[in-house]
């Protein structure tokens, strides 16, 4: 006798399903023919689960965000003195993270663009970006206070939200140009604007 696979198990297969599609065809190719012919069930599966296609690629966005790592200072990179050395770290671990789940990131970015046309994803999509802001939110107020000086009028939020659309801006690239991706130097370059290039390369040479 065939084995009743748990409601809840099938749903989450067939949107696993859906982001394979997505992943190659792009979210237009997210169809109930598609993610029906990726997950080996019938057309009459999907439609029992999601109702429609529209149903469907808002639960593949929930799927996404909810599955997603969430930003968190790992013990190595508290362990680390400088504030913006800390900054440093996790920028590098969310643009690392951005190009190995390249797939994610290219669908996130397709959602986004969606998100300008139809008002249930664009909330969706701004709520999570809001998430990642408020993310950064506390070592950004470390690197302010470390300097106050130098970020004299910077506010956490500003400076939260120049991090987020970095590291998209950084995404967008990566989707453009994938064999020319530099995350040294894609750091340096924002590191720079905060006074605080790390490589050694970046060490200003004395005069002689």
């Amino acid at each position: 006798m065939r084995r009743r696979v748990p409601e809840a198990v099938r749903r989450r297969e067939l949107v696993e399903a859906a982001f394979r599609v997505a992943g190659r065809e792009g979210i237009a190719g997210v169809t109930v023919r598609a993610v029906a012919a990726e997950a080996r069930v019938s057309h009459a599966l999907i439609l029992f689960h999601f109702g429609s296609k529209e149903n469907l690629v808002a639960e593949l966005l929930d799927w996404l965000i909810e599955t997603s790592s969430a930003l968190e200072m790992p013990d190595d990179v508290a362990r680390l003195p400088g504030a913006r050395e800390r900054l440093h770290a996790l920028l590098r671990g969310e643009l690392e993270r951005v190009v190995r789940d390249s797939d994610r990131t290219r669908v996130f970015l397709e959602f986004w663009a969606l998100g300008a046309h139809d008002a249930r994803i664009g909330a969706r999509v701004r709520t999570e970006l809001a998430r990642h802001r408020a993310a950064f939110l506390a070592i950004i107020d470390d690197v302010l206070q470390s300097d106050p000086a130098f970020f004299a009028g910077v506010t956490a939020e500003g400076l939260a939200a120049l991090a987020v659309s970095w590291i998209q801006g950084c995404a967008m690239q990566m989707l453009v140009d994938p064999e020319h991706v530099d995350v040294d130097a894609y750091l340096d370059a924002v590191m720079c604007g905060l006074g605080a290039r790390t490589r050694e390369a970046a060490a200003p040479v004395a005069p002689s």
